[in-house]
């Protein structure tokens, strides 16, 4: 079932927000060494090497997913995922860390992550909204509950027992994995003459050839290099602004669950909205994001800044839910698997440039303000650039609608014409 594997994934696929989590897992890793700075910061970089892999790796995915379809990519990429948590779980130097958690793991999760948003294409059309706001809203679940379960087991049973009881959760998604039943099939390579064939047999020009796929593609990545800043220093800037006793964990509560009644909402609402105009719910979700990523500094109480996050996760959850039922709209069921998996490898590099840029204007400003600020630009400039695509889909079909026109007004025309040649009495009816 694909919202069990959604659930099991987020642990290191719910973003930006789950930086927290990775902060919580780090910093307990071996809490005894840590004597200087520097070696905090090194461990820091192995939960963001595991979330940048993770996306970095989805267009050779979709490539793979294409050609073996979703039951056996889910199960590899599943089993990939085990055998790199279980090795980190023996693992004691940081060096080896960043290659079985950092690489193996997250390319495991890679791979099986995608398979569980293509798959649903092959069940649902009319409800694909709805459905893929029920699967993505289980992360928002993990969301809430993973940073108390991670702290109480680290606590209690140490990094290394916690990792074995996570590969639990790893085995139930290979478990998972074996329920996809794909309805359509994988595409098979066509066989050529020469040994090394063609990029084009593998990865899928078609989707380049939509304008409005082009437009989608690098928008949504234009708008993500300030998205994820909030919730990556959100706990920093609270900590800054109301002191170390601030209750910052109600912030993380209500960004999970305002995001996952987005995901529900917006899953329904999508559903009703005809065509690529389903778009135009991803533009107010960046929109309202940007504004609320600006609105952060002006809030000198505790109480805006709840209401900044109900709003924030509530249209994250807009986002998130309708980034498959978009992708289905522009280039069809049968393109879909590379399509997505182009836009998350873009994805990848916003992700991993936008918060460094905003720690670096903190530690030289000693102000988050300024980084918030510059935070809400982006999400609303690749917004409006979105909105060229309804119109672009627009122009597309009237265009094919009045070739087609042509095409049988030419062949009416074609057929009066051989009629006429083969009628010896025409000439005469003619004079």
């Amino acid at each position: 079932m694909p919202y069990i594997e959604q659930n099991i994934l987020s642990l290191p696929l719910n973003y930006g927000r789950l930086e927290q989590d990775h902060v919580i897992y780090n910093t307990k890793l071996d809490q005894n060494s840590l004597k200087d700075k520097q070696l905090k910061c090194d461990q820091s970089w192995v939960g963001s090497l595991s979330m940048g892999m993770i996306f970095f790796c989805s267009p050779i995915v979709s490539v793979f997913n294409d050609l073996l379809g979703c039951r056996v990519l889910a199960v590899g990429g599943a089993s990939v995922g085990f055998v790199g948590l279980l090795a980190s779980s023996f693992v004691t130097s940081l060096d080896f860390l960043y290659f079985t958690y950092g690489i193996v793991f997250a390319c495991g999760c890679s791979f099986a992550y995608q398979p569980s948003l293509v798959i649903l294409g092959h069940y649902f059309k009319k409800r694909l909204g709805l459905v893929n706001g029920i699967v993505t809203a289980g992360s928002s679940v993990f969301t809430m509950v993973l940073p108390f379960i991670l702290s109480w087991l680290l606590e209690k049973v140490g990094r290394q027992n916690t990792m074995r009881i996570l590969c639990i959760l790893m085995f139930v998604l290979i478990l998972a994995g074996f329920t996809y039943k794909p309805l359509i099939p994988a595409k098979t390579r066509k066989r050529t003459g020469s040994r090394c064939p063609g990029l084009g047999q593998f990865f899928n020009v078609n989707i380049w050839k939509s304008l409005g796929y082009r437009i989608w593609a690098f928008g949504v990545p234009a708008a993500l290099y300030g998205y994820f800043v909030p919730y990556v220093h959100l706990m920093k800037h609270v900590e800054e602004r109301f002191g170390q006793d601030a209750n910052k964990e109600v912030l993380l509560l209500c960004l999970g669950i305002s995001s996952g009644l987005g995901r529900l909402i917006f899953g329904v609402v999508a559903d009703y909205v005809h065509g690529v105009n389903k778009v135009y719910l991803q533009v107010s979700s960046f929109l309202v994001i940007g504004l609320m990523s600006m609105m952060i500094p002006l809030c000198n109480i505790f109480g805006g800044l709840i209401a900044v996050c109900l709003l924030m996760g509530l249209f994250d959850g807009c986002f998130i839910c309708i980034m498959a039922p978009i992708a289905f709209e522009l280039v069809g069921s049968e393109n879909v698997s590379q399509a997505i998996g182009f836009l998350l490898g873009l994805m990848s590099v916003p992700m991993t440039v936008g918060p460094p840029i905003a720690g670096f204007l903190r530690d030289r400003l000693n102000s988050y303000d300024l980084a918030f600020y510059l935070a809400g630009i982006p999400p609303m400039v690749g917004g409006a650039v979105l909105c060229l695509i309804p119109w672009v889909e627009a122009r597309r079909k009237r265009q094919k609608a009045q070739a087609q026109e042509r095409d049988v007004s030419q062949k009416m025309l074609d057929s009066e014409k051989a009629q006429g040649d083969d009628d010896p009495r025409t000439g005469e009816s003619v004079l």
